[in-house]
């Protein structure tokens, strides 16, 4: 059954935001007590049906998902699904996620979400994984959606790397792309090692979607200043919800607050609230296949109402996640999140983009790739900002480039090759069967 989805617009304040909310989550609630785990949860007592029993709801985590694996959560027939995912596993055992077709129009419709837009006119390259995970088949449905052409980029296949990828981006005019912070940087490190600038060999180029990674303003700065200043617009989400956040005009990344009802869990005193900083509890309500009742990503964020500038009538969101964790070093602290403010604030002309660092007891160890004439430069510039900055003992290292990332990744033109089974003579038949 389609269900009418609200869009922006729709709503004029926070107060009738929240009477949209309250709508939906009898239906909600409903359906959610279709799966066998919120069946199993409330037998024997009496189930919640209403908005006044929303309260009551006790939290759902990701070990509940892990424990209903695969379909413990599944609330319709299986004949009805479009869709099966995994998450990545990165912090645990993987949970699974399905979508019906209706589930997946409002995924799309959620990422779709661009303050920049998505047109039959774009060129999309995909450039995140088209695995188990959601991501990229989350892109590739909102630019059908939209009617843009797809390139189906996979960022974990052989028969994609990086120096394909670049020429693809110049010798078909892609105009968007969606892959991660670090993926951005790379593509833009690739183009470089083949000879181009992009911040001017891919005038075609009029945005990046970027995600997945926890990204400060200074280096979404630095990235879209690498390539000529055009617009990276961030999202959030996962694969258990799609996407539950974008960037507005200003920066700011919104919750999509008229999709799902969102609250904020403070793991100290176990109090639920609107806004703060916690972690992230999502209701989606627009979701048949596999309904969740205040899910708590285990995210940490900071929630606001209001304070942007923009005119989107809808809370913003900081996703801190383990950037925002703290290192003791010496008598200060380390966090991920300032240290590439520093890293990132050093001139453009250093063309720092690759580094990593460790938080030792009593030293901060930092390591960044910069090329020969201004490696001596960028280190003592460094040096100069951790020391007015962060105040703790460091040993900083300028390395030559290719020494983080290995020149072969971004020169190598390797594809994939089906398998062969006879060889000649001084050919190596170790790769029969398996791919070369």
């Amino acid at each position: 059954m389609s269900l009418p989805r609200p869009e922006p617009g729709d709503w004029s304040n926070p107060a009738e935001l929240a009477r949209l909310q309250a709508a939906e989550l009898p239906r909600v609630i409903a359906q959610a007590m279709r799966s066998p785990f919120y069946a199993s949860r409330y037998a024997g007592r009496a189930a919640p049906s209403g908005v006044a029993d929303f309260a009551g709801i006790e939290l759902t985590t990701k070990q509940d998902l892990r424990d209903q694996y695969p379909f413990g959560m599944l609330a319709v027939d299986r004949e009805r699904l479009a869709t099966y995912h995994e998450s990545s596993g990165t912090s645990g055992e993987p949970t699974a996620s399905y979508y019906t077709d209706e589930d997946w129009t409002d995924l799309a419709e959620r990422y779709a979400r661009k303050w920049v837009g998505i047109t039959p006119a774009d060129t999309f390259l995909v450039r995140t994984p088209y695995g188990l995970v959601i991501t990229a088949h989350l892109a590739q449905a909102a630019g059908r959606l939209r009617g843009a052409t797809i390139v189906p980029g996979d960022a974990r296949s052989l028969a994609t790397p990086l120096p394909r990828m670049v020429r693809v981006m110049r010798a078909l005019d892609v105009t968007l792309t969606w892959c991660n912070p670090t993926e951005i940087m790379m593509l833009a490190a690739t183009a470089k090692a083949a000879g181009l600038r992009p911040e001017k060999d891919f005038p075609a180029l009029r945005a990046m979607f970027t995600a997945a990674e926890p990204l400060t303003e200074v280096r979404r700065q630095r990235i879209s200043e690498i390539w000529g200043g055009i617009p990276i617009v961030e999202e959030y989400g996962s694969t258990e919800t799609g996407t539950i956040a974008g960037q507005c005009p200003r920066g700011s990344l919104h919750l999509w607050a008229d999709r799902a009802v969102f609250e904020v869990w403070d793991p100290h005193t176990g109090t639920l609230s609107a806004t703060g900083r916690g972690q992230l509890v999502v209701t989606p309500l627009y979701r048949e296949a596999m309904p969740l009742l205040r899910y708590n990503l285990a995210d940490d964020v900071e929630v606001a109402d209001g304070g942007c500038a923009c005119d989107w009538v809808l809370p913003t969101v900081r996703v801190l996640g383990r950037a925002g964790a703290g290192y003791p070093v010496g008598s200060g602290t380390v966090t991920q999140q300032r240290l590439e403010e520093l890293v990132f604030g050093l001139p453009i002309a250093y063309e720092v983009m690759f580094w990593r660092a460790r938080a030792e007891p009593e030293l901060l160890r930092v390591e960044f790739e910069a090329p020969d004439a201004v490696r001596e430069r960028a280190v003592k510039e460094l040096a100069r900002l951790i020391d007015r900055e962060l105040g703790v003992p460091h040993d900083i290292a300028g390395l030559p480039l290719g020494t983080l990332v290995p020149t072969s990744a971004l020169t190598a033109q390797r594809d994939i090759l089906k398998a062969r089974y006879l060889f000649g003579e001084g050919e190596d038949w170790d790769k029969a069967v398996m791919y070369a």
